[in-house]
């Protein structure tokens, strides 16, 4: 289940203006009110009859205690009756089954509702929050190359999209990686497998010794009950790879086979916290539609991503966010990547978020903001999907805990302004500074 049967039925008006909102079709709230009706009256109906069985059960014991035969008439007759209803409640037992299953197939369809003060409607509710750093034009004085010394202006000249600069580096084999798997499916070589390799490794240093996150290296299949649990079906299936013959789902996130670590425990409130980052690779069917988006390594169908899973108490969860938006921005910043912060609107922030935050780095080469990091609250909603619960104190009936995740970050379009940005005019490409260690050189070369 996702908002839940109890909620549903308490603020129907609310889940119904939050399907609205986010694009979905209201009618599924209203078949989730009539199958949780009906699965209420077999209920009642069932426990009546239970009920009434345990009576005659006691008026049998009853009757033999005050002498009547076990095997006489008296006896018999409350014996049929009890039979009787056992059949009864047999044929309402299943009934019961499939109305549950109903019931809850269409709960997993109702969206989280948005938080009350997200903006309602499309792309164009979105709201920026914040920006940082230069947004550099892709015409570029000469005199204005990363890590150039001040020099008299003697021209401009234009910064390449990256795709480009990656062919003419030796750092990016498009061409090659469609031989081997089809489009999307980008190779980095040489120091592109190296600037891919060395960022994995910086995202996850400072996430674990500054940032104070677990580590973990997950699994990147995961079964059909970890997909749901995160909502990834039945809302984004046709987006996944899946493994037939096993019924196993490449994962388009780390957020889905960390998240459902915990699935199906109940935590102790000293627990919480409890901060995962974790890389895999990411695969995902549904890259974008054609165009000027799926050159180079904007939209891919495998890429590289250092994740961050959060399970907070729920009066925690709405800091969390901000707190775990702020670590995703301080990479940026490291980085010295111009980004800003898009608050989403209801359309825009996807299914099961209440809240999301988009983390969008401007790449001077292709003069666009690019999305390198969505940082969401999805409050109990895929705790609800994954029975993850927590004691408040000591012997406490267990509640839902809140969970969240963010990309810290997403490598393809971080590599792309990285290139984009640090390129120079006469064809190498400066490193970032917190890169070069990792790089052992400051800067590519062409051969």
């Amino acid at each position: 289940m996702s908002v839940g049967a109890q909620r549903l039925r308490e603020e129907p008006d609310a889940i119904r203006r939050g399907s609205i909102d986010k694009g979905e079709d209201p009618a599924i709230v209203d078949a989730a009110l009539a199958a949780d009706a009906r699965r209420r009256a077999l209920q009642g109906e069932a426990d009546g009859l239970r009920g009434e069985r345990n009576a005659i059960s006691k008026e049998i014991g009853e009757a033999i205690r005050g002498g009547a035969s076990p095997n006489g008439p008296q006896v018999a007759e409350l014996k049929a009756r009890s039979t009787g209803i056992g059949d009864r409640l047999e044929g309402l037992e299943a009934e019961l089954a499939t109305r549950e299953a109903e019931l809850e197939g269409l709960l997993l369809r109702i969206p989280n509702p948005a938080e009350a003060d997200v903006p309602v409607g499309g792309e164009e509710a979105n709201v920026t929050i914040r920006t940082w750093g230069e947004q550099l034009p892709r015409i570029q004085p000469r005199n204005g190359e990363a890590g150039a010394a001040a020099t008299p202006r003697t021209g401009t000249w234009e910064r390449r999209p990256h795709w480009e600069i990656g062919e003419r580096l030796g750092m990016i084999d498009l061409a090659r990686g469609a031989k081997v798997a089809g489009s999307g499916f980008p190779v980095y070589v040489g120091a592109g497998a190296a600037l891919e390799r060395a960022l994995i490794s910086y995202f996850l240093d400072v996430h674990t010794r500054e940032n104070g996150f677990t580590e973990v290296w997950p699994p990147v299949m995961v079964n059909a009950d970890s997909a749901r649990g995160t909502g990834q079906i039945p809302d984004k299936e046709d987006q996944m790879y899946v493994v037939t013959r096993d019924d196993l789902y490449l994962v388009p996130t780390a957020e889905v086979p960390v998240t459902n670590l915990h699935r199906d425990e109940i935590l102790e409130a000293d627990e919480l916290p409890i901060r995962y980052a974790a890389y895999t690779p990411c695969f995902r069917r549904e890259a974008g539609a054609a165009g000027k988006d799926t050159r180079g390594i904007l939209r891919v169908h495998q890429f590289d991503k250092v994740e961050m899973v959060l399970f907070e108490r729920p009066d925690a969860s709405k800091e969390a966010l901000e707190w775990m938006t702020g670590r995703a921005e301080d990479l940026l910043r490291r980085l010295g990547l111009a980004y800003r912060v898009v608050l989403m609107a209801t359309r825009e922030m996807g299914f099961v978020q209440a809240r999301k935050y988009d983390l969008e780095v401007w790449a001077p080469g292709v003069e666009r903001w690019l999305e390198v990091s969505s940082c969401s609250n999805f409050g109990d909603y895929q705790a609800r999907r994954m029975a993850i619960r927590y004691r408040p104190e000591p012997g406490a009936k267990p509640e839902l805990v809140h969970t969240l995740n963010g990309s810290g970050l997403a490598l393809a379009r971080t590599v792309a302004a990285i290139i984009e940005t640090y390129q120079r005019s006469d064809g190498g490409l400066d490193v970032p500074e917190v890169l070069q260690r990792y790089l052992l050189r400051s800067s590519i070369e062409a051969d």
